[in-house]
């Protein structure tokens, strides 16, 4: 099953729901996930100031109102068996996917804690001039919806990250930085500073991190810089290809 392992890193070639069968009840401390958009239907969009496809890859690709929830609640639900009671999960999208996700994490018995609103400095435009301009990405922090949970939140760091003030649910932070994709490009990699944040305000180090869509690994990467342990799951080698050469890259330092 496993793909790559180094100490606490681990990379697993597969499709997340089976090995998320597989993997021990209530292991995980947090997890990230950043789940299929189903935005993929052969529109165009700006990048680099050039006109390109939206087509990210066959994992992408649009599916109907009631495939996408059934997907959503699938994969939470197996999420929710391996994280531990006073663990929490963070889910990342857009407004073609994240009203699913809302739904879904209150069906499989999760109680949403925040609603992030990540606000990107420097977005592409909108080419069609039909709409506004998509500057944000919502991430919702949820816990399991259970008496007395006294899961993990960092306040006091968030603060002093702040610059001394209690942190809003509001944070602005440029694209993923082109250094960050000197190893290769993921399509929807996030930025290095928004999983940052991410990590220090619900774990501790020590604490085992999940990301049951690892795309380029900017989860793992963080995680390992932060001394926490890591698991990622893809079934796309490319990417576990791409990770590798940026966790080798970073031990190097």
């Amino acid at each position: 099953m496993d793909y790559y392992v180094d100490d606490d890193f681990k990379l697993i070639l597969d499709d997340s729901l089976n090995v998320l069968k597989q993997l021990k009840a209530k292991s995980i401390d947090m997890i990230f996930a950043d789940p299929p958009y189903f935005l993929s239907g052969d529109g165009i969009t700006c990048s680099g100031g050039k006109m390109v496809s939206v087509n990210k890859g066959a994992w992408d690709k649009k599916i109907s109102i009631k495939e996408k929830h059934k997907f959503n609640r699938k994969w939470i639900k197996a999420c929710k068996r391996v994280l531990k009671d006073n663990g929490t999960i963070w889910i990342s999208g857009t407004m073609h996917n994240i009203y699913s996700i809302g739904m879904a994490l209150e069906e499989e018995g999760f109680k949403i804690i925040n609603n992030v609103t990540w606000k990107k400095l420097n977005p592409p435009p909108n080419i069609s001039c039909r709409a506004f301009t998509h500057s944000t990405e919502t991430i919702l922090w949820a816990k399991k919806d259970i008496k007395n949970n006294k899961y993990i939140f960092n306040y006091d760091a968030m603060k002093e990250l702040n610059g001394g003030k209690q942190m809003k649910d509001v944070w602005e932070t440029s694209l993923t930085k082109p250094s960050e994709k000197k190893y290769g490009k993921h399509p929807t990699q996030k930025p290095i500073s928004l999983l940052r944040s991410i990590i220090l305000a619900s774990t501790d180090e020590g604490n085992l991190i999940l990301d049951p869509f690892n795309g380029s690994g900017t989860t793992g990467i963080v995680a390992h810089n932060l001394n926490r342990k890591y698991i990622g799951i893809d079934n796309v080698k490319e990417y576990l290809d791409l990770t590798i050469r940026r966790y080798e890259s970073e031990k190097k330092f």
